[in-house]
């Protein structure tokens, strides 16, 4: 398929534009875009084609407020690794949208699926995660060109996770979505803009 050189453009501004997203308008995701999330993550390889990622669309208020606590848990003792100088700083970091983002997904990988019948993870089972890691990427751009914003939580406890959605043994916790409209944009990383850590290029090694 050919692509015309204003899609490349409008590509790489999207992938500009394509931020983590931490303050959201309350306003709902409507169920049209969601499906189109969906079916990004759908169009995404995956090791084997195994399409290892297991999703929950958090909708329970009590579901979201469980995982507010094991972020709150999470996060305070992330501050006490922080060097003493970067303590203070780090408390006034917004490292979630929780309480705000209308969508919230919860991503799993199973790292024992059946599909592809281990076909490319036997020397490599990291490429499970990676696999996960893709699709979630599709469903960036793909929010992005909506107007949507997505934001990663990180500061989470995996078995904390685990344990509150009662996943089977072989289902390893990967990330957590919020998902909605966002207050502003911004073509730099909110990391970046507020004095946490620059952007940087990496540079590429020739071998």
């Amino acid at each position: 398929m050919e692509f015309a050189d204003s899609e490349r453009e409008s590509l790489l501004r999207l992938l500009t534009w394509r931020r983590d997203v931490r303050h959201f308008e309350t306003r709902e995701v409507p169920p049209v875009v969601v499906q189109q999330l969906r079916l990004a993550m759908d169009l995404a390889p995956s090791v084997g084609n195994s399409r290892p990622w297991r999703i929950f669309q958090v909708e329970s208020q009590a579901r979201r407020l469980a995982v507010h606590d094991i972020f709150r848990q999470a996060n305070a003792a992330a501050m006490q690794d922080q060097v003493p100088e970067k303590r203070q700083q780090y408390q006034q970091l917004k490292l979630e949208g929780i309480e705000t983002a209308p969508l919230q997904l919860a991503v799993f990988t199973d790292t024992d699926p059946t599909a592809g019948y281990g076909l490319g993870r036997h020397s490599m089972a990291g490429t499970l995660e990676q696999s996960t890691a893709m699709a979630v990427q599709n469903l960036n751009l793909v929010a992005r060109a909506q107007g949507l914003g997505v934001g990663m939580v990180s500061v989470l406890n995996a078995a904390g996770m685990e344990r509150l959605f009662e996943v089977p043994q072989t289902w390893r916790f990967s990330l957590y979505l919020c998902i909605g409209w966002p207050q502003f944009t911004d073509d730099l990383p909110l990391l970046h803009r507020n004095g946490w850590q620059e952007n940087q290029t990496v540079a590429w090694e020739s071998c």
